[in-house]
């Protein structure tokens, strides 16, 4: 990625939060600081499923609302898919 999109990531970190958990069942996403982790609900606020902010595998938090495998173990965060959807969009050839 360009130098441009590094810098816009970076200011949405420091303004949102830098991590980032989903809801498993209705998509629901709520990014959030380290140091306000305690502070996330137990459950999802908008339909009451199970909020995922860690890997299941080896704990590591979650920085993109768009994750479906970990970052560093490569483990499913969750299904590839939401509302018959891809969650993430296929890569452009080129």
């Amino acid at each position: 990625m360009g130098r441009a999109s590094d810098w816009l990531r970076e200011e949405r970190r420091r303004t949102l939060g830098d991590w980032a958990a989903f809801c498993l069942d209705c998509g629901h996403v709520q990014r959030y600081f380290a140091e306000d982790e305690a502070g996330l609900p137990a459950s999802c606020p908008t339909c009451g499923g199970a909020l995922r902010a860690h890997c299941p595998a080896c704990d590591a938090r979650i920085a993109s609302a768009f994750a479906v495998v970990c970052e560093d173990c490569g483990v499913e965060l969750r299904a590839a898919k939401l509302f018959g959807g891809p969650i993430r969009k296929p890569p452009r050839d080129g």
